[in-house]
């Protein structure tokens, strides 16, 4: 298969999301890539196919390690983030599955910081220990703690920038700069941002996951993760994480879904930051909620880093209510356009309770050691018009 048209060499980053390498042309001049609705792949004589299971010889062999659809869109993430190479998974706990089992061995640790989604905390917390892998969580907003943390059996380091649910940053470049000193892997999760709002390769970090069911795809209508980074650790996921370990490799018809949702992202993040600063603007004012967390927000701790290294705030915000986890609950409820459900960066607004929900992995008093209170209420702000959006937040709000 060939590049794109030479036309797309150093384009603006909606035009490569839309033509990076694919050519129509090559394709019997389908505006689209083919769905190669395939599992296995024909070879020319057993030489061949001998040579490409040695690694002698490029070229497809089976779906679980490649396929001509998922290539293009590996390809075109990878150009949107600034890597060498992308890996797509059926989810994004398959791209850090993939990492996990593809980078960890007994007796390596893994430094993650103290904020992470849930099923990420529970696969460190609960389940890791049973391989001998151990997991330390710091506050990585505190360099020193990350310093004092690290040892020659740190094998990754882990973090997401927002975090996930209480919208914390990491420096992204100053944990890049420690852990470049060491052995260690550090790994972004970068699913709040996008490639569009912030790039960690760029600012040291190693390897950037996604759950690509969120603002990558961003119609709530398939599951995928994704991993970018050098060729060397992209192959290590691909022929070790994802062909030997978890075989959770996406289907060429999601990512004919996830291709499609990448076309329209930078429109569409644009518009979900402009909602979502509005929207905090207007919940930071108003006299039912104790404090809003939003990185664009000028009383967001946050807010000075967020400018250095994300171009726009995101689309997620979360809040605490004076009334607390019940207030909480209420305001959900009274909510008649938002809709109460888990996941984030549908074009619908989606209100969930961290604790109860997507959370409930941490025990109590670990969510407040870990950052995050009973009372949370995430908010994932969509595509609606913002005066209906605000609207409704302001009914429900006066129902408290």
């Amino acid at each position: 298969m060939t590049n794109s048209p030479k036309r797309n060499t150093r384009a603006g980053f909606a035009t490569r999301a839309i033509h990076h390498a694919y050519n129509p042309l090559d394709y019997h001049g389908a505006l689209n890539p083919p769905i190669f609705m395939t599992s296995t792949y024909a070879f020319e004589n057993a030489s061949q196919g001998g040579d490409r299971f040695a690694g002698e010889e490029a070229g497809y062999i089976y779906h679980r390690v490649g396929n001509p659809t998922v290539s293009i869109l590996e390809k075109r993430l990878a150009e949107l983030e600034g890597g060498e190479a992308g890996l797509f998974t059926s989810s994004g706990m398959g791209a850090i599955t993939a990492a996990f089992w593809s980078l960890l061995k007994a007796g390596d640790e893994v430094i993650a910081d103290i904020t992470l989604y849930g099923c990420t905390f529970s696969l460190l917390k609960h389940h890791m220990a049973r391989f001998d892998v151990k997991a330390i969580f710091v506050d990585m907003a505190n360099l020193d703690e990350l310093r004092a943390a690290i040892s020659d059996k740190t094998r990754i380091v882990l973090c997401e920038s927002p975090t996930n649910p209480n919208m914390r940053l990491v420096d992204i470049a100053a944990v890049a700069e420690i852990t470049a000193k060491t052995e260690a892997i550090f790994m972004v999760d970068n699913t709040y941002c996008t490639p569009y709002l912030q790039r960690p390769l760029e600012l040291g970090a190693d390897l950037v996951v996604h759950s690509a069911t969120k603002y990558l795809g961003g119609h709530g209508d398939l599951l995928a993760g994704a991993a970018v980074g050098s060729q060397e650790l992209i192959d290590q996921l691909r022929f070790v994480g994802i062909k030997e370990m978890n075989g959770a490799m996406i289907s060429s018809f999601d990512a004919f879904l996830v291709m499609r949702g990448m076309k329209t992202l930078q429109l569409r993040m644009d518009r979900h930051c402009q909602s979502a600063l509005r929207l905090a603007q207007f919940l930071e004012g108003h006299e039912a909620i104790e404090i809003v967390y939003y990185p664009g927000l000028e009383s967001s701790p946050f807010h000075t880093l967020a400018k250095k290294q994300m171009s726009q705030y995101g689309g997620m915000i979360a809040l605490e209510l004076r009334g607390g986890m019940d207030a909480g609950r209420n305001l959900m409820d009274a909510l008649e356009l938002v809709t109460s459900a888990v996941s984030l960066g549908d074009a619908e607004t989606l209100v969930q309770h961290p604790a109860s929900m997507t959370h409930s992995t941490y025990e109590p008093e670990e969510r407040i050691k870990h950052g995050f209170t009973d009372g949370l209420i995430r908010i994932s702000v969509g595509l609606e018009d913002y005066e209906d959006i605000e609207a409704d937040f302001a009914q429900a709000l006066n129902t408290l």
